[in-house]
């Protein structure tokens, strides 16, 4: 399927595109995740952020993983401890990686 009908909404990535995640995870040398692939939550649509959190535990590249729900994520499939760095603020995180000032951090250089 190409797009999604009318009226439905996307709840998980499909098994293919967890499957091609999972293997550029393995491949990279570092890995930002910011955001689950599915709602986490139900498990019958927690199988894309599984594929995904259980290659980021497997890989020796240096994880990270952004953002409230998703450091839930990777707690709740028991992988929390195997990331190399968990971080609750996923809108910062991405702020602080494309070289932007980040308020808190600029009020300790003062």
């Amino acid at each position: 399927m190409e797009t999604i009908p009318e009226g439905w909404i996307g709840v998980d990535i499909g098994p293919e595109t967890a499957l091609t995640y999972a293997e550029e995870v393995a491949r990279a040398r570092t890995v930002f995740w910011n955001g689950p692939l599915g709602v986490f939550e139900i498990e019958a649509f927690a199988h894309g952020t599984e594929i995904v959190a259980q290659a980021m535990a497997k890989t020796s590249a240096t994880t990270v993983v952004g953002g409230g729900d998703s450091v839930a994520a990777v707690n709740q499939l028991g992988v929390g401890d195997l990331i190399t760095h968990l971080s609750t603020g996923g809108g910062a995180s991405l702020e602080y990686v494309q070289g932007l000032t980040l308020p808190g951090l600029a009020a300790l250089d003062r």
